[in-house]
């Protein structure tokens, strides 16, 4: 399979108190936090393009943009979905909902970059090293 435009995923998840902007620490209150949608959003376009990419490649988080639009209490039945929009080389930019029952809780896009996993790990490596490392490329 290619990595191409039109990828997509989804999947249900339900708010729990790990889940909360009080447990995260992004606030005080019992609601879906913010770097959770996040981190939800994430996981829905990892999942886009998983079965494209090939064995000793993954992506990275390159770019976020998100956009918080309703509270969603504990106990909230969501549903996270990720499209792949744009293939620029080795960017990909998905767009994003989270819908709380039917409403619009939470949208955004995603842009992740293909990387070659060993490559990427021994390159953080390098950077603990010092100062002096080469930067990894992610784009």
């Amino acid at each position: 399979m290619a990595i191409s435009p039109g990828l997509r995923a989804s999947f249900e998840h339900t708010v729990t108190e790990a889940d909360t902007a009080a447990a995260v620490g992004s606030g005080d209150l019992p609601v879906l936090a913010t770097p959770r949608v996040l981190a939800l959003a994430e996981r829905a376009s990892v999942r886009a393009v998983a079965g494209a990419l090939d064995p000793e490649a993954t992506t990275v988080g390159a770019r976020v943009e998100l956009e918080h639009l309703q509270a969603s209490p504990v106990g909230a039945a969501l549903r996270v979905e990720a499209v792949l929009e744009r293939v620029a080389g080795r960017r990909l930019e998905f767009s994003f909902r989270l819908l709380d029952a039917e409403r619009l809780a939470a949208r955004g896009w995603v842009t992740r970059v293909v990387v070659d996993r060993a490559g990427f790990l021994r390159g953080a490596a390098a950077t603990r090293a010092g100062p002096q490392s080469p930067e990894v490329d992610l784009g």
